[in-house]
């Protein structure tokens, strides 16, 4: 698929939204409002001709995060850093929401996820050798996430590691389960993991996606009719035998204020990449997630009562017959013959969403909904074993509204050489309406065929509007075998939050490292948070 076809098609699709943008859409908080006076359209005329804000850069093999001029960075926290009497910041970050205090614009809490751990960075195990207590909980308490407190002086972010709302969740958490029967003999799980992409509740709680647990505590697997324990490559479960892979693999709901969290089993059990939440005009809320691996389903909750994520229906995605298929156990007469009720239909939901009829996808990661369009956006990474290669982002209309049941589907991006991408995962609109989205290559392959041209992982940049609408340019580069994560927005704009995760991860020996960054020299590579801000970013707020 050319360059040519995919921009002609993302401009169509920009005219489709029931706001419009056949005029330059202003910030998103006023995107409500249709009408434009002549004063707002002389502006927006003028705006146009400017010159477009940076020149996209070119792939890059450079240990280092490299933008494009106009762009510059600052590192707000790294892996390690104190961020109170006792706690540290955790590992291998990803997942970045942003919550204004209130009251001032200059400062915000933010949540960051910590994915997984390399145990030869975090505590200093390697496959093959007998490790310790001590190591199992140095990597527990590596993962979940953080909530730091964070000041604007100037244009530049800083951290406060001595406010008091800085605060850890951790491996070592111990989190109720938001259901009416236990899972797996319990009814809580001891602390979160694997933690990936996320969402916000309307409430202002964090949702963070437990992604690969079976890393940790192993899986369960029922392919003979019986139940076999399948061991985790960390062999927590060795330490940890109570804690069973059934607790992991949920939707974790955190409270900023408290660090109170639950688990909500009504989402179901997978490899969650992300949760992306909407809410009805009635308070009741409509959940996508999708299940990260190759052949795997993309979700949809739908609730029954206002504010509940306990209370409704899962669906899984038929994207040939453009239908959310249900998961409920007492309407499939499928489910209730090979499952006992709905608690093992939602535990096993990688089994039961097939049952029923859902697609097997590309590796469905990030969800976004457009602001302008209404559309819903799923990054599906790749597949090699169907040499999709390159991935691309499904596009998903709903007919009949967000609780509908019937939708229209089609591609919305494709990676390739052409269009100068691959491997989609984490995506971000920012307060213009303008689109975002980083890359995710494994470090296995990257700089070897297919993949040679993209060089390290990037951060992409496709705007809404101008001379180079629907255009993917790219604004940056990753270290070597890192990936940018959890892009995310200050309101304003002219900062853009993003994670820099597992620089260095292949290294094949760790006193010499494939990466040093941040810090240069022979340093250990850090995963860590930037704030990425300059000329080129103010300039694309004025667009």
């Amino acid at each position: 698929m050319s360059k040519k076809y995919n921009r002609r098609s993302f401009i169509e699709f920009l005219g489709k939204g029931s706001i419009g943008v056949a005029v330059i859409p202003g910030l998103l908080y006023s995107c409500s409002d249709n009408h434009h006076d002549s004063e707002e359209a002389k502006k927006h005329q003028s705006l146009s001709k400017k010159k477009f804000p940076f020149d996209p850069i070119l792939p890059t093999e450079q240990d280092d995060l490299v933008l494009a001029a106009g762009f510059s960075y600052d590192v707000l926290i790294k892996w390690g850093d104190p961020i109170n009497d006792s706690e540290k910041f955790g590992f291998n970050n990803d997942f970045i929401q942003y919550l204004p205090v209130e009251g001032t614009r200059d400062e915000a809490i933010l949540w960051v996820n910590h994915e997984y751990v390399d145990s030869r960075f975090v505590s200093g195990w390697d496959d093959g050798v007998e490790r310790t207590l001590e190591q199992v909980h140095e990597e527990m308490n590596n993962v979940g996430g953080s909530f730091i407190k964070i000041k604007k002086k100037g244009k530049h972010w800083k951290f406060d590691n001595q406010d008091t709302l800085n605060k850890r969740i951790s491996g070592h958490t111990k989190i109720p389960f938001n259901w009416d029967s236990p899972i797996a003999g319990r009814d809580f799980g001891m602390g979160t993991l694997g933690n990936c992409s996320g969402g916000l509740t309307p409430w202002g709680n964090i949702l963070t996606c437990e992604e690969n647990y079976n890393g940790f505590y192993g899986e369960t697997d029922h392919s003979t009719g019986v139940p076999v324990h399948e061991a985790s490559s960390l062999k927590w479960e060795e330490y940890y035998p109570d804690n069973k892979p059934e607790h992991y693999g949920w939707v974790v709901e955190v409270d900023p204020k408290t660090g109170e969290a639950q688990k909500h089993i009504a989402l179901g059990r997978c490899a969650h990449e992300c949760s992306k939440l909407h809410e009805l005009e009635d308070g009741r809320l409509v959940v996508y997630t999708g299940d990260d691996g190759y052949d795997k389903c993309l979700y949809k909750f739908i609730g029954s009562k206002p504010g509940s994520l306990k209370e409704g229906t899962l669906y899984v995605a038929n994207v040939e017959k453009g239908v959310w298929e249900s998961m409920d156990y007492d309407s499939q007469t499928i489910l209730q013959e090979n499952f006992q009720d709905q608690t093992e239909v939602l535990i096993r939901a990688r089994e039961s969403s097939l049952m029923v009829g859902g697609s097997m996808l590309d590796r469905p990661e990030d969800i976004e909904i457009d602001p302008i369009t209404g559309s819903i956006l799923i990054a599906l990474t790749n597949d090699p074993n169907k040499e999709n290669y390159y991935g691309s982002i499904l596009r998903i209309d709903e007919k009949e509204g967000y609780d509908g049941l019937t939708f229209d589907s089609d591609t919305h991006l494709a990676g390739g050489e052409e269009m100068g991408f691959a491997c989609p995962d984490n995506m971000a609109f920012d307060p213009r309406g303008n689109l975002w989205f980083t890359s995710d290559m494994s470090g296995s392959v990257m700089n070897e065929p297919p993949y040679t041209a993209f060089k390290n992982n990037g951060l992409f940049f496709v705007p809404r509007s101008g001379e180079h609408a629907g255009e993917v340019l790219q604004v940056a580069s990753a270290p070597t075998h890192a990936e940018f994560t959890g892009p995310c927005f200050s309101p304003d704009g002219k900062t853009l939050f993003l994670s820099v995760q597992h620089p260095g991860e292949y290294s094949e020996d760790i006193n010499n490292p494939s990466s040093h960054w941040p810090d240069g020299g022979d340093s250990v590579p850090k995963p860590s948070v930037v704030c990425i801000h300059g000329k080129a970013l103010d300039g694309i707020m004025e667009m």
